[in-house]
């Protein structure tokens, strides 16, 4: 039973001592790294947006909802726009309101917080009040009272959403070419060359479709040949691990990048990691995605769009069930548990139904007529 007399913490003091049992559970296999992280940075931001110095028994429900929105309107710090790989799009539509909509403000650099990153933080911050009741830092849990709850419209944000095959092509095409054909060595350093990287990490994602974080832990040693095949074991979620193997475009950057471009970046600090800085550092979550942002420069500006890793990921998705491959390959290749969870993953292409039409399991090809 919680005791009857609540502590007066401050939010900030709570928050600290959360944050601290969340790593606990990290250190002993209670909780995944990636998931105390979340936890973690979560909590903080409530701590930020309702007042580190409020105490946090005094929080009502109405608190926790003006917080909630705060959180909504947050901008989306991960990435700043690129003019150079921003998507070419015509005049701003409207929203219904009559206002800008949430396209435009993307546009006009005041990204907003997806409904999946909205709930993510509700349910951070929910943990951390059903800890605080049972830890008698609170009477009561104002979740409770909390009404605001992200809506999901639908689709997704569209610096999430897949790529087209020509946007994915032109990618792929820079990212080969990058490997190809380096800059001669007069643009740099020869021992802060990370070209071969680069490639490898757009190969990689736009191929397998790894989370971002499974691909910043990878090990070189993660990676194995097994009857002529390259394959790639990752380290996904839940302590869960997959084989996945890579097509031999992938597989000859990969060797490239083992033989002469990792090591130009290794310091000696990192002496497992696969991805180095140019410091010989493990490369951070947040570096990939300034990586993607510089071979994108490289794309056709006609087939140029910006893309998050996360993008990528389902960029693979899109395309491998576009291609009629089998789901629960699909399903292995992403390292999901359950098979339902592809359709978070698949999104719409332009013309695929038709060309479903026309190549019928039952008719065979059929031939495209006018419709008079």
């Amino acid at each position: 039973m919680r005791p009857t007399d609540v502590q007066r913490l401050t939010v900030a003091e709570a928050v600290d001592r959360y944050a601290e049992m969340v790593r606990a559970k990290c250190s002993t296999g209670a909780l995944a790294p990636a998931t105390a992280e979340v936890y973690a940075r979560d909590v903080h931001t409530f701590a930020e947006l309702a007042g580190p110095d409020r105490v946090l028994d005094d929080l009502t429900g109405e608190d926790v909802d003006e917080t909630l929105l705060k959180f909504a309107r947050k901008p989306d710090g991960r990435r700043t726009t690129d003019p150079r790989t921003a998507p070419r799009t015509g005049a701003p539509r409207p929203s219904r309101s009559g206002g800008a909509g949430p396209s435009q403000e993307r546009r006009a650099g005041g990204a907003v917080q997806s409904a999946a990153s909205q709930a993510r933080f509700r349910r951070s911050v929910s943990a951390l009040f059903r800890h605080a009741v049972v830890s008698g830092w609170v009477h009561l849990n104002p979740m409770a009272a909390a009404t605001v709850r992200p809506k999901h419209r639908g689709g997704l944000r569209a610096e999430r959403r897949a790529l087209t095959a020509e946007q994915a092509g032109g990618l792929v095409g820079a990212a080969r070419g990058l490997a190809d054909s380096p800059a001669p060595p007069a643009a740099g350093r020869s021992d802060q060359r990370t070209e071969l990287r680069d490639a490898l990490i757009v190969l990689l994602l736009a191929a397998v479709g790894p989370r971002v974080s499974e691909l910043t832990r990878a090990n070189a040693e993660d990676f194995f040949v097994n009857a002529g095949v390259r394959y790639w074991r990752i380290f996904g979620k839940g302590g869960r691990t997959r084989d996945v193997p890579l097509p031999r475009p992938v597989a000859d950057v990969l060797d490239a990048y083992l033989a002469g471009g990792r090591p130009l970046l290794d310091r000696g600090r990192e002496p497992k990691a696969l991805l180095l800085s140019w410091r010989g550092n493990r490369l951070a979550r947040g570096d990939v995605q300034a990586v993607i942002d510089r071979v994108q420069a490289r794309v056709d500006p006609e087939h140029r769009r910006t893309v998050t890793p996360h993008g990528l990921r389902h960029t693979t998705a899109t395309h491998l069930l576009a291609a009629a491959t089998d789901m629960d390959a699909v399903r292995r290749v992403l390292g999901h548990a359950d098979l339902s969870t592809l359709g978070r993953y698949r999104d719409e292409l332009p013309g695929e139904l038709e060309a479903a039409m026309r190549v019928h399991p039952l008719l065979g090809r059929v031939q495209a007529t006018d419709t008079p």
